[in-house]
C-alpha cells in the first residue's frame, strides 16, 4: 500500500471518529479541507462513497461502516505495535494528551508539568483544560481527570489525588453589612454567585454536616461558569463564591477573603487519572502516570 492510501484512510477513519472534518482535522494536524480532499481521493480511487455530507452534519454510508470496522482494529494494531517499541526507548517520547477540568486543572497538574518535561525533553503534553464533559476515546485524549462519579464505565482509573473541596468566601467589606452564615439555610439572607456548568446549567451548592445534607440553589444577580472570576468577583465584595478551596487559600491568609461554614464543607470524591484499557502503553503515557502517583 502506498502512503498517500494510507493517509487517506487514515485521513476517513477520523472523520469517521469524529463526525466532523474539521476535529479531524485538528487531531491530524492539518485543516479540514485538507481531511476533505483526502477522503474526497480515497472515495473516487474505490469508486464508493463513504459519507453522507450536508452543511451541518457528516455520517457514514453502509460501505464506510463496513469500512470503519475493519480500519479501527487494524489501526488499533498499528498503534499497539509502535506503543511496544517505546520499551526500547532510553526516555518517553512523542505526544500525550490530556482532558483535565478547567476548574481544578491547576491544583491536580499544574506542579506535575513542569518536572516531567524537564525529565523527559522529548516528551510532548497537550492538556485540554473544560469543566464541559468530554468523551476522551471520541475526541483523542490518552487521559482524563475527573471526579470518581464521573468517570465513564469500562476505563482504567488510577486516584491521583487527596480529595479537595468547595469552600463558600466572601470579602471583609461585604461582611461589614452582612452577618456571616452559621447554616447554609442562612445563605437565603445573602447574595450568593451562581456557579455554572459551560452548558449554561446551574448547580447547587451541597453542604453536609453529621449526617444532614443540604443542597443550596443560589439566586444571585451574577453567574459564573469559571472559578478564577468568582474568586475576582467575592474579593470585589459582590457576593459569597463557592469555590475549589485550593484557588483561594492564600486569599483567605492574606485576610482577603473570609471562609465560612467551614464545618459544613465536606471534601468532594476523589480524582482518578482514567483512561481506555490497553494492550501496550507509551513510555511518555506511562511517564505522566508515574508523576501523577509520585504527586
Amino acid at each position: 500500500m502506498r502512503a498517500t492510501e494510507l493517509s487517506e484512510l487514515a485521513a476517513f477513519a477520523a472523520v469517521a471518529r469524529h463526525k466532523s472534518f474539521r476535529k479531524a482535522g485538528e487531531e491530524r494536524g492539518v485543516t479540514a479541507s485538507a481531511v476533505s480532499h483526502a477522503v474526497l481521493n480515497l472515495e473516487d480511487r474505490i469508486g464508493i462513497r463513504l459519507l453522507n455530507r450536508t452543511t451541518r452534519s457528516v455520517s457514514l454510508t453502509e460501505a464506510g461502516e463496513l469500512l470503519i470496522s475493519h480500519l479501527d482494529p487494524a489501526f488499533g494494531e498499528m498503534a499497539a505495535a509502535l506503543d511496544a517499541l517505546n520499551r526500547y526507548r532510553d526516555t518517553p517520547f512523542g505526544k500525550v494528551r490530556i482532558n483535565v477540568p478547567n476548574s481544578i486543572g491547576p491544583f491536580v497538574i499544574g506542579r506535575v508539568v513542569g518536572p516531567l518535561l524537564k525529565k523527559n525533553p522529548n516528551l510532548q503534553l497537550e492538556i485540554n483544560a473544560t469543566d464541559r464533559l468530554v468523551d476522551i476515546v471520541e475526541e483523542g485524549f490518552d487521559a482524563g481527570i475527573r471526579f470518581g462519579e464521573r468517570v465513564t464505565e469500562g476505563m482504567i482509573a488510577l486516584r491521583i489525588k487527596p480529595r479537595i473541596r468547595l469552600v463558600v468566601v466572601g470579602s471583609p467589606a461585604y461582611f461589614e453589612t452582612r452577618p456571616k452564615p452559621a447554616t447554609p439555610h442562612e445563605l437565603k439572607r445573602h447574595l450568593c454567585i451562581q456557579n455554572m456548568f459551560p452548558s449554561g446549567a446551574r448547580y447547587a451548592w451541597e453542604f453536609e454536616k453529621d449526617g444532614q445534607a443540604v443542597s443550596f440553589q443560589p439566586t444571585g444577580p451574577l453567574s459564573l461558569d469559571d472559578h478564577e472570576l468568582m474568586m475576582q468577583a467575592a474579593l470585589g465584595g459582590v457576593g459569597l463564591a463557592y469555590v475549589w478551596e485550593p484557588r483561594v487559600e492564600k486569599a483567605i491568609a492574606d485576610g482577603e477573603l473570609i471562609q465560612v461554614l467551614d464545618d459544613w464543607c465536606q471534601p468532594e470524591e476523589p480524582l482518578y487519572l482514567y483512561y481506555p484499557s490497553r494492550r501496550h502503553m507509551s513510555a511518555g503515557f506511562r511517564a505522566l502516570i508515574d508523576a501523577m502517583k509520585a504527586e
